[in-house]
């Protein structure tokens, strides 16, 4: 190489790192919008607007939440993958939208591993399994041992195909043998309403509303599906505590970003949610909310959604759910 080419190519090398401090010291020059591909009101509307009112403080800009319902969370995907790479537009995602669709929708408009990047990894919500109170079970292993006396004879509700609430009954049967119906619903609150009624015998749904019903004593929780008991419902048991090995099922809540952000931008704003994460009072909230603090910067992150993907590929494939 001549001296002249090194020079240029020294000159470029400077010019890149320059404007790369440029763009992290700039970042953001305005506000930040979130969307999300849900309607507002609901648990992952409320853990946005947690951390959203806490992340404006830190980055000096407003946040505002952007919802773009429809889809599974597919549109607000979209909306996300054709914005500015710039750090100025995110997403929250659950489970279901980035490593759930991809395998249920044979058409997805989108790559979740090649037009995302990820940001920062902030929840994992386990769920609890519930039965109805009029079934003579009053825990696990008890309903198990009823339910295969009478294969095909229990219904479980769900809020739709290929959700969670579907998927994890799923694993559970494979888990323990068990022939149950899927009954899918419309969302979970009319899943909810057979489920209290006696319609459907068995469910799997979200800490907070199960919590909620438990201790109304419309339907009777009889285990969790973290690794660990979760403090709205310290006296339920996990599913491995109860004898089933290695059943550990949570859906988790994640910031993504649309591919090309640049890595500086990426890492600041993975810094910034770690900071809000670390405050002691929004832990607590969170727990309250029925989410477990869970926070990967953007290198981890990515490698979790990576082995995430093809675990529950593998479910939706056996449980047969297919969406167009």
């Amino acid at each position: 190489m001549t001296r002249t080419k090194k020079r240029t190519f020294k000159l470029i090398v400077s010019l890149g790192l320059a404007a790369a401090m440029a763009s992290a010291w700039a970042f953001p020059s305005k506000p930040i919008r979130v969307v999300m591909g849900f309607p507002a009101g609901g648990p992952l509307d409320q853990h946005a607007r947690l951390l959203t009112d806490r992340l404006q403080a830190q980055l000096g800009q407003p946040i505002i939440m952007d919802y773009k319902a429809g889809a599974g969370g597919t549109v607000g995907a979209q909306e996300v993958m054709r914005a500015a790479p710039d750090g100025h537009t995110l997403m929250l995602a659950n489970t279901g939208v980035m490593v759930i669709n991809p395998a249920l929708y044979s058409k997805l408009p989108y790559n979740t591993l090649k037009d995302f990047v990820p940001v920062a990894r902030t929840a994992m919500q386990p769920l609890a399994l519930l039965v109805n109170p009029k079934v003579p079970a009053n825990t696990l292993q008890e309903f198990v041992a009823y339910a295969k006396a009478r294969p095909g004879q229990i219904n479980y509700g769900s809020a739709g195909n290929g959700g969670s609430s579907h998927l994890v009954p799923e694993m559970f049967k494979v888990a323990t043998g068990l022939f149950m119906v899927h009954i899918p619903y419309r969302g979970s609150a009319p899943a909810f309403t057979d489920l209290m009624a006696g319609q459907v015998q068995f469910m799997a749904e979200s800490i907070p509303q199960a919590a909620q019903y438990h201790k109304q004593g419309k339907v009777r929780a009889v285990a969790v599906t973290s690794r660990e008991r979760n403090p709205a419902l310290p006296d339920i048991p996990t599913v491995m505590e109860t004898g089933i090995k290695n059943f550990e099922v949570v859906g988790f809540y994640g910031f993504l970003a649309p591919a090309g952000t640049p890595k500086d931008v990426v890492n600041k704003l993975s810094d910034a949610f770690k900071s809000v994460m670390n405050q002691p009072d929004i832990r607590q909230r969170m727990v309250a909310q029925g989410a477990d603090p869970a926070y990967l910067g953007a290198d981890d992150f990515a490698k979790f959604l990576t082995t995430e993907m093809p675990r529950w590929a593998a479910v939706v494939q056996k449980s047969g759910a297919k969406l167009d």
